[in-house]
């Protein structure tokens, strides 16, 4: 096995103030860091759990950590993890991630939120968290995270985790509730480009959008004014057809209000299941050319981000089943759900998905190492 000095993660984990009192710690701030992260990946989703997971692998932890008391209860993880500073964990896990993972070029990094549903406290008047998220759709990695209190707080989040990032020559997607002119232009100026969605919130912009492609026939979407590009899935029965089409906006002045603001978009999905037929639009606002291949893209993209990270924490992970409400630990449990899956998904070496990785993980102490280590 590799020492711990050839570990990124723990190199940048160990970097953590230990918040406890000095002198009065039978546990080193680091085992109980990486015995936590162990078991997260190994299908522990919950302390007792985690506990349960160091005693089994006691021995093994033993090989490269120092455990001077052996492995600490799972009252020790919970109030350990309740009050480490949430900004110097997510600092350290911004410094491994990006000494990892190499986002460079024109890459997509969709923005979204994700209410962890029972970390409410009814009792203390404390409404669940809802953390929202920065993903790099090419690499199926978490970039950063940032928590709120409420899911329409998620327009003050999105700024400050935007600054936590390198987006330069990235495109950013974000739903509508993120569709603000200084978030448009915190994206510009960082040196990246976006992708909106758009509803009401932008009410005379929306009115605007849908106008231009209201007013156009179908000999007009297929000219050269307007680009356009169409996918067809079909499977279980269903059918869905979707046609996007992008039109330059800047001889609009509306367009003038929006930094970098060059195009809009609609996607028209068709969908066709049991001999029924459903049609929706969405309308978008975009820093990019007038380009409907890469438009459909980047909302591919952007959708994306529920089943490949919101859905793997909800059923690989149990998200939305953990209790825990102490403190920071709600914030600092939803970061170590994402270091276990992006740990998970930098494995390259089989093919099996999240769950049965986390299982392998469990059952063998040499492909742990490989993650853990790499």
């Amino acid at each position: 096995m590799k020492n711990e000095n050839s570990s990124a993660l723990i190199s940048h984990f160990s970097k953590i103030k230990d918040p406890r009192v000095k002198g009065r710690s039978g546990h080193k701030l680091l085992d109980i860091m990486v015995v936590a992260i162990c078991g997260i990946i190994c299908g522990a989703d919950d302390w007792v759990a985690v506990e349960a997971f160091g005693k089994a692998k006691h021995k093994w932890f033993k090989t490269f950590l120092k455990l001077p008391n052996g492995i600490p209860s799972h009252d020790t993880f919970g109030r350990v993890f309740s009050i480490i500073n949430p900004k110097q964990f997510q600092d350290c896990f911004l410094g491994w991630i990006q000494s990892v993972a190499k986002i460079s070029g024109r890459k997509i990094i969709p923005i979204d939120g994700k209410t962890l549903r029972r970390s409410y406290d009814s009792k203390a008047g404390k409404s669940a968290i809802h953390m929202v998220s920065a993903w790099a759709a090419e690499n199926r990695l978490v970039l950063g995270q940032v928590k709120t209190e409420e899911k329409s707080n998620e327009i003050t989040a999105i700024p400050e985790l935007l600054r936590l990032l390198d987006i330069h020559n990235c495109i950013v997607t974000i739903d509508a509730m993120g569709c603000q002119k200084k978030i448009a232009n915190q994206v510009i100026e960082q040196g990246g480009d976006y992708v909106f969605g758009l509803k009401g919130n932008q009410g005379n912009l929306l009115a605007a959008v849908e106008n231009v492609f209201a007013e156009a026939d179908e000999k007009e979407l297929k000219g050269p004014d307007f680009d356009f590009f169409q996918t067809e899935d079909k499977g279980h029965g269903r059918r869905e057809k979707r046609s996007y089409f992008t039109k330059r906006f800047t001889d609009n002045p509306i367009s003038e209000e929006w930094n970098g603001l060059q195009t809009i978009g609609i996607v028209i999905s068709e969908r066709y299941e049991s001999g029924r037929k459903s049609e929706e639009c969405r309308y978008y606002i975009s820093s990019l050319e007038n380009n409907a291949e890469g438009f459909a893209k980047a909302i591919r993209e952007h959708w994306g981000i529920e089943n490949s990270l919101h859905w793997v924490l909800d059923v690989a992970f149990r998200e939305d089943e953990s209790r825990f409400r102490k403190g920071h630990g709600p914030e600092n449990l939803a970061v170590l759900r994402h270091i276990a899956l992006n740990l998970i998904r930098q494995d390259k070496s089989t093919k099996l998905g999240v769950k049965n990785k986390r299982l392998k993980a469990g059952w063998d102490n040499s492909y742990l190492a490989n993650l853990l280590f790499s």
